[in-house]
């Protein structure tokens, strides 16, 4: 059996130690190399078996693919190892986007050094229809997903509105659940991180950091589309804007 191919997230961390040896690849003697394949194989992104590979993510492996990365950058002066399309994809999101991608990549350490993102179980929404990952990769979209249905959580934001005398409708549509179906939808409601893992950080969630959602909205906010699989309100207000339509849920 073969190792797996590599995930976004692996070639997230991978390409942060290149990018934090100026874009030069590091040798199996590294200590940094040996850290990351430890990393690597405990990630919760691949089965019992492949991680019992004697190979999968090996201290070699590890090297080889910061050599991969580092040869593709566009200013390499000699010729480029074989890569693949996910690679180059992970070196221009480097390139144009340096420090989201190394706190996203800072964020997956935190999150597996507190053993927090190794109990989230996979979410189904975590990767786009098409198997897609997103900036920010398919673990911190788990983590965020596993946040935001937090029923604690989502119970004290209902809490704080309806102390402040705030409606609970949609930020984005205005959608009201309960105006619109009656006892059935009252006090219902869903929440919103208003930033995401790898701009905040795995920081404790306040309820300031959520807004509330319609469930249609909140699909769009969290639906991968070029590269962003995350969105606030008003950035999904926006795109409405734009399409020059209304959601039909909007009243």
């Amino acid at each position: 059996m073969r190792s797996p191919a590599w995930t976004w997230d692996e070639l997230l961390l991978a390409c942060t130690l290149v990018v934090n040896n100026r874009w030069r690849e590091l040798r199996e003697s590294d200590s940094e190399v040996a850290e990351l394949s430890t990393l690597l194989r405990s990630l919760p992104l691949h089965d019992d078996h492949a991680r019992a590979l004697p190979q999968f993510r090996s201290v070699g492996s590890v090297s080889r693919k910061t050599s991969d990365l580092a040869t593709n950058h566009p200013d390499y002066p000699g010729k480029p190892t074989r890569c693949g399309r996910l690679d180059k994809a992970v070196i221009a999101a480097f390139i144009e986007r340096p420090v989201e991608l190394s706190r996203a990549a800072a964020a997956i350490r935190s999150g597996i050094a507190s053993e927090e993102l190794s109990r989230i179980p996979e979410h189904p929404e975590e990767a786009a229809e098409d198997g897609a990952t997103a900036l920010e990769g398919r673990l911190l979209a788990r983590w965020t997903l596993a946040r935001e249905r937090d029923p604690k959580l989502r119970r004290l934001k209902i809490a704080q509105a309806r102390r402040l005398g705030q409606p609970l409708q949609c930020e984005v549509c205005a959608f009201d659940f309960g105006r619109s179906y009656g006892k059935l939808g009252e006090g219902y409601i869903e929440v919103h991180h208003v930033l995401p893992l790898h701009v905040s950080g795995p920081q404790e969630t306040t309820l300031e950091d959520l807004a509330f959602l319609c469930s249609n909205c909140h699909r769009m906010c969290h639906r991968s589309r070029l590269g962003e699989s995350w969105r606030t309100p008003a950035m999904l207000r926006a795109e409405i804007q734009q399409s020059g339509t209304r959601p039909t849920n909007a009243i």
